[in-house]
């Protein structure tokens, strides 16, 4: 089992590879998460720089700490909110509604203090997961979150996570609007996990079936420039369906005001 968290199996999504030497044994993410434990620059020593001594200081501070999701002892990490004393389990952040944010600092949150999505936007009736088409309720939420840019792509903290090991940092982005710029930023902010690589086989394999649809597909197409053409703006701007995606129009083509945010094909 992992020294810092007790588990002998957790969420590589969330907690990394466990890693063994020296007689030492740790998730990757539990000793970047672990309060007062630091990284030596040679990652050559001990567990990926984290030091055999510290990493057994770092233990028997933790058995005083009890976690506030599952109650057991062993708690390495603590909200960074300066008055908050709640500590828990790293495999134990999602049951308790924190935020662990992937970044440099790995700063953590508990459920009290944690970070809020501020975009303004509510699921319309029946919306579904982009990701695994189960519906994801009607509002956001710890577990329900929206894309920043477009503000129509809903999906559950879990399969976003899925989505984001698969992608990497290279190819991590919106499954509707493709933003890969307030997107991404976002979703590390909210404590999903994107790894600094490339994608992996799987995600290449996927590739096809998640490209963007780039036409107007109105009965009678009225653009000069053609079905492909796809400005940014104005009566040329192609507008995809907000429920599947998978169909589009220019806003002229269907006559849309400029101020239309979202539009539904015939099917859905």
């Amino acid at each position: 089992a992992c020294m810092l968290c007790r588990r002998a199996e957790a969420d590589p999504d969330i907690c990394g590879h466990k890693l063994e030497k020296q007689g030492l044994c740790a998730h990757e993410f539990c000793l970047f998460f672990a309060n007062n434990l630091r990284q030596q620059r040679l990652e050559e020593l001990g567990l990926l720089g984290f030091l055999p001594e510290d990493i057994r200081r770092t233990v028997d501070w933790a058995a005083q700490k009890h976690c506030f999701v599952c109650g057991e002892s062993g708690a390495t990490i603590t909200c960074r909110e300066m008055s908050c004393e709640r500590s828990f389990h790293l495999p134990c952040a999602v049951e308790g509604g924190c935020v662990t944010q992937f970044l440099f600092q790995y700063r953590s949150f508990c459920w009290e203090h944690c970070p809020e999505q501020a975009v303004k936007a509510a699921p319309e009736a029946n919306t579904t997961c982009l990701i695994c088409l189960e519906a994801v309720g009607n509002k956001k939420s710890y577990g329900t979150m929206v894309c920043p840019a477009c503000k129509h792509a809903w999906f559950h903290r879990g399969c976003i996570q899925g989505q984001a090991v698969r992608d990497g940092i290279a190819c991590f982005r919106c499954p509707l609007c493709r933003d890969r710029d307030a997107f991404p930023s976002e979703m590390l902010t909210m404590g999903i996990r994107i790894p600094f690589r490339l994608p992996s086989r799987d995600s290449h394999a996927d590739e096809a079936l998640r490209a963007r649809h780039s036409r107007c597909d109105a009965s009678g197409c009225l653009c000069p420039g053609g079905r492909e053409r796809a400005d940014e703006e104005g009566p040329w701007e192609l507008l995809l369906c907000s429920s599947c995606a998978a169909e589009g129009t220019h806003r002229q083509c269907c006559s849309l005001s400029s101020s239309a945010a979202s539009w539904e094909c015939d099917s859905c």
